[in-house]
């Protein structure tokens, strides 16, 4: 176990300008945040695009089921969070005197050394990137099916060049995409933030307002309990949704009253899983087995249906220069000395395009980023770093919960990267 009292500056957080004397959404300026703003940095850190892939999740596995998966995960995610903070608080304490402990990469350096930091680093560029190539799936996929031809009965897709059009939609971002991830800082790209949150949530509850007529027009029938089969699929799914722990320790530095902050937390992760519950359950009650991937597709012929997924698009477009940016963070900090590399941030983005280009869907990418990265990262390190730090002060009372929400993850993370390839391939071919 290797303690450093000078761990990195890394960071791992949403930098915003100050506007007024209020400290603002997700910043590292010294003004502290409110209980109310604290809620909505957990909002920001951790809803987005998982949550779109959800009711196509309730299919497979169930409702009943998958609300039982969705706040079981919730909870242990909290748990895990709460982990990181108490290790954090412990290692600052004036018993150990630590400092300058920031971020999750941080705390990795702190307690296990470089090793510790390249572990907390790799799970957070396969995360991040692996958000950003669901942010691409989902808005080719939506662009091409708002271009279809519902009233086709071929079935056929139109192709231009042997392209089709999600392949050509997906290209079509590519330069935008350059250009905004050529930014070199977030300051510049908070008003688009602002304005891709506030399309988001609006879009978000069209989608349920929808469901809801859709529901009680058609009542279709539904299915309870899926087989086990499909179980690690839905754990992926879930903690994908949820992921968001590398905001924790940031969020936890910027509140105000921290000793608090477990209570904030809570509540945040207690509206943001009834939230998601909602828009799960919801979206299968009112189309059943025609539950698509992307649940959007579903949604019948009409403007307001267009603006929705458009919406939802603008969104996940701006959301896109964000999420990479702890990416450019480790690249340019491990091969660039932390100074601005443009043409290493326009590879990245080419890279993740391509990826983007082979997976054929999106719920199940969902489950492969969730299952094999996501449950390192939010389950399987902080109660590793927790037992490494507490073992000794609590003894059995840190190792068994810790060892068992280690094995839990090692368990999914297996199981689950299994489950979602096969599904992965199964499409393919």
């Amino acid at each position: 176990m290797v303690f450093d009292k000078e761990a990195g500056s890394s960071t791992y957080s949403l930098l915003l300008p100050q506007e007024d004397e209020e400290t603002p959404l997700l910043t590292n300026s010294p003004p502290l945040s409110s209980k109310f703003k604290t809620v909505a940095n957990i909002f920001i850190a951790i809803v987005g695009a998982g949550v779109l892939g959800l009711p196509y999740c309730f299919k497979r596995v169930g409702w009943v089921t998958g609300l039982l998966m969705l706040f079981t995960v919730a909870f242990i995610t909290y748990h895990c969070m709460m982990l990181l903070v108490h290790t954090r608080r412990k290692l600052e304490s004036p018993l150990m005197g630590f400092s300058k402990i920031k971020s999750f990469g941080d705390l990795g350096f702190a307690i296990s050394g470089p090793i510790g930091r390249f572990a907390v680093d790799s799970m957070i560029v396969l995360s991040q990137a692996g958000f950003c190539v669901s942010y691409l799936i989902f808005i080719s996929t939506t662009l091409a099916f708002l271009t279809t031809d519902k009233n086709d009965g071929s079935h056929k897709t139109a192709s231009f060049l042997g392209l089709s059009p999600k392949v050509l939609f997906l290209w079509a971002c590519f330069p935008f995409q350059l250009g905004l991830n050529a930014i070199p800082t977030l300051t510049h790209l908070a008003p688009l933030s602002i304005f891709a949150d506030g399309v988001d949530i609006a879009a978000k509850i069209a989608v349920m307002v929808e469901d809801v007529f859709v529901f009680l027009e058609k009542k279709p029938a539904l299915e309870a309990f899926g087989g086990f089969s499909v179980f690690f699929y839905g754990i992926g799914v879930a903690v994908y949704a949820f992921e968001g722990i590398g905001m924790i320790l940031p969020l936890e530095s910027e509140t105000k009253d921290k000793e608090k902050f477990g209570t904030i937390l809570g509540i945040g992760m207690g509206a943001i899983s009834i939230l998601f519950g909602a828009f799960g359950a919801l979206g299968y009650f009112a189309f059943g087995d025609e539950t698509k991937d992307i649940i959007t597709t579903n949604l019948g012929p009409g403007v307001i249906s267009a603006l929705v997924q458009l919406g939802l698009c603008i969104n996940l477009f701006f959301t896109f220069p964000l999420m990479m940016n702890p990416v450019y963070e480790v690249f340019e900090r491990r091969l660039c000395g932390s100074r601005y590399c443009l043409w290493l941030r326009w590879l990245v983005v080419l890279l993740v395009s391509l990826v983007a280009l082979l997976v054929p869907n999106f719920a199940d990418f969902l489950s492969l980023v969730g299952s094999s990265v996501c449950v390192i990262l939010g389950f399987v390190l902080p109660a590793m770093f927790h037992c490494i730090v507490f073992k000794e002060e609590l003894g059995w009372r840190c190792i068994v919960p810790d060892g068992a929400v280690v094995l839990f993850g090692i368990v999914i993370a297996i199981s689950g990267t299994w489950s979602s390839l096969v599904e992965i391939l199964a499409a393919k071919s």
